[in-house]
């Protein structure tokens, strides 16, 4: 027997938030129609969390909108939600609906390594961000992706092109604002 798996939209997603099929207590996202539990929060990824926005907040100044752990609507069947992403605008510029894409996306890791650096790393490829952080808590680096490859296959055929890692005493600056250096060690906690 064939067993094929049931597949949301973004839309039929919303919707089961709207009737309150799923809370805010189920933890959950949408990841190509898959609806995935996300990991409980360690006090070291929370802080890291923290550490990420706020660094980001200052590097980017108010040319845009840094979110924590808020939908990105990506496509029809993915509304992931990011530790950190800088978007473009305002917060009042997404009052009606998520934003689609970002110009920086951070996930921070730390049991979720593995899938944050296959299947969310194909996800953003694929949705064209430009750059993907993964702050990898386990061996204490930055792993920064750029130069998404899209791919219309079923994933993970999208990735990046280029991946390069930042010890703790390193320092990036994110393509949006290449001025802006950034030590990995104010990221870590």
């Amino acid at each position: 027997m064939n067993v094929q798996l049931r597949r949301w939209s973004r839309q039929e997603y919303d919707r089961m938030i709207d009737a309150g099929v799923l809370t805010p207590d189920d933890h959950v996202e949408l990841i190509d129609g898959e609806i995935v539990t996300k990991t409980p929060q360690k006090s070291r990824h929370a802080t890291a969390v923290c550490l990420a926005e706020s660094v980001l907040r200052h590097a980017f100044c108010e040319l845009v909108h840094v979110r924590t752990q808020s939908p990105l609507a990506l496509d029809a069947v993915s509304e992931p939600e990011p530790d950190v992403a800088v978007v473009s605008g305002s917060p009042r510029d997404y009052r009606d609906a998520h934003p689609s894409t970002a110009l920086l996306v951070v996930e921070v890791a730390d049991a979720s390594l593995l899938f944050d650096r296959t299947t969310k790393a194909s996800l953003y490829a694929r949705a064209g961000i430009p750059e993907y952080w993964l702050l990898n808590l386990v061996d204490e680096v930055l792993e920064v992706h750029r130069n998404p490859q899209r791919s219309a296959d079923a994933p993970p055929a999208s990735r990046y092109a280029s991946v390069e890692r930042y010890g703790r005493r390193d320092r990036v600056a994110p393509l949006a604002r290449p001025e802006r250096f950034i030590a990995v060690e104010d990221l870590l906690p």
